[in-house]
C-alpha cells in the first residue's frame, strides 16, 4: 500500500486510515463484476410520467411518489402539499440531516416544512440507472416504504421508458485521490476516473458483527447491477429492531415507523431472524448491495453538477460519512468535467 492509494485526507488522522484501508484491502471479495460498457452520451429523462404508492415510512399512511419527465437539468423534488415552497434540489446543498434514531438522509430547501425523509433509495436511481432530470412529486415529507426494497421504483421507471435528448450529457471526477475517515475504522476514497473513461465503479466491504459479517462486492455502475442491487432491503440488528418496538415507541421519530420482517433484513448475532436475499455461492451479499447500490449511490447523485465517473473505495461507512465527503469535494474544489 502505498501514499497514492490514499490520496488527499479531507477530514481524519491519515495515519489512523492506514490500518482501515490495509484491513479493507485483505478483506475477500465476495462478488465481482466489472462490466463496462458504452456509457450514454446524451442528457436523459423519463419518456412519460409514472406513480408507486405504499404505506408511508414514519407514519403508515399510504403514500404515492410520482416520478415526471423534466427538461430542468437534474432531479428535483416537489412537495404539492407546500404551494407555498419551491422544488427542492437533489443536491449536497439541500442535505438538511441524516438522522439521529433512524439513519436516513433528509433533504430540505426554504421553510423547515418543505423536506423528503429517506430520500437515499429513491435518489440513488438517478445514478444507477443514468437517469438525469426527473420531477419527483409526492404528497407530504414521509416517502413510501417497500417490501422489495427499491425496486417497484425501478421497475415503475422502467415501464415509463428512460429517453435521450439531443443535450450532451456532462461528466464529472475528482482532480485527485481524496479520503476520509470516521469512527471505527470506516472510510471513503474516491479516485479519479482513467483517461477517457466515464465509468463509476463500486468496491464496496461491510462489516458487522453479527449474522451479516464481512462482505465485499466490487462492480461497475449499470442499469443492470442497479435493479439487482435495489431489492436490497435495509438491515439492522435484532436488538435494535426490539428497541424500536419497545422503548423506541416513546420518540415520534419510531413510534409509527413502517418497518417489518417483510420490509427489512433483521441480523441476529449468527443468524439471520428472516430470510435473506441477494445469495451469491450460498451467502446472502444484502446488506453490501444495500449499502453499495441504494446508500452510497444516493450520497453520489448529490454531486449536482453531472455523472459520477471514478473508482470508489467503501468500508464501513454510512449516511453521515457519506454527505460529509460530498461536502469536502465541493470545501476543496476537488471536482472537474471529464473531456
Amino acid at each position: 500500500m502505498s501514499d497514492h492509494d490514499l490520496g488527499n485526507t479531507l477530514h481524519g488522522d491519515p495515519e489512523a486510515l492506514k490500518p482501515a484501508y490495509q484491513a479493507f484491502r485483505d478483506q475477500e471479495v465476495d462478488y465481482e463484476d466489472m462490466a463496462e460498457g458504452p456509457c450514454e452520451d446524451r442528457v436523459t429523462t423519463l419518456g412519460a410520467s409514472c406513480s408507486v404508492s405504499g404505506p408511508g415510512t414514519f407514519s403508515g399512511a399510504q403514500q404515492t411518489l410520482t416520478f415526471l419527465p423534466s427538461e430542468r437539468p437534474g432531479w428535483w423534488i416537489d412537495r404539492n402539499d407546500q404551494p407555498d415552497s419551491l422544488p427542492m434540489r437533489v443536491a449536497i446543498d439541500n442535505v438538511w440531516t441524516t438522522g439521529n434514531i433512524v439513519s436516513n438522509i433528509v433533504l430540505r430547501a426554504g421553510s423547515p416544512h418543505n423536506y423528503l425523509r429517506m430520500v437515499e433509495h429513491i435518489i440513488a436511481l438517478r445514478v444507477g440507472l443514468g437517469l438525469d432530470n426527473v420531477v419527483v412529486r409526492t404528497e407530504s415529507g414521509d416517502p413510501p416504504l417497500f417490501e422489495r426494497g427499491s425496486l417497484d421504483l425501478v421497475e415503475a421507471i422502467e415501464g415509463a421508458g428512460i429517453v435521450a435528448s439531443e443535450a450532451q450529457a456532462r461528466y464529472v471526477t475528482v482532480k485527485e485521490t481524496a479520503s476520509i475517515i470516521g469512527p471505527q475504522g470506516s472510510f471513503l476514497v474516491f479516485h479519479p476516473a482513467p483517461e477517457g473513461s466515464r465509468q463509476l465503479t463500486l468496491d464496496c466491504a461491510v462489516d458487522f458483527p453479527n449474522a451479516i459479517g464481512k462482505q465485499r462486492i466490487r462492480f461497475d455502475v449499470n442499469r443492470e447491477s442497479c435493479k439487482h442491487g435495489s431489492f436490497a432491503r435495509t438491515n439492522t440488528s435484532v436488538g435494535v429492531m426490539l428497541y424500536c418496538m419497545t422503548v423506541g415507541k416513546v420518540f415520534a421519530d419510531i413510534r409509527n415507523l413502517g418497518y417489518s420482517r417483510r420490509n427489512l433484513l433483521i441480523a441476529g448475532k449468527r443468524e439471520y431472524s428472516n430470510e435473506p436475499r441477494l445469495m451469491h455461492s450460498g451467502r446472502s451479499l444484502e446488506a453490501a448491495w444495500h449499502r453499495a447500490s441504494l446508500d452510497l449511490l444516493a450520497a453520489v447523485a448529490l454531486i449536482a453538477d453531472g455523472r459520477f465517473a471514478g473508482h470508489i473505495e467503501s468500508y464501513k461507512a454510512g449516511h453521515a460519512l457519506d454527505c460529509q465527503m460530498v461536502t469536502r469535494l465541493y470545501q476543496n474544489d476537488l471536482l472537474e468535467p471529464v473531456d
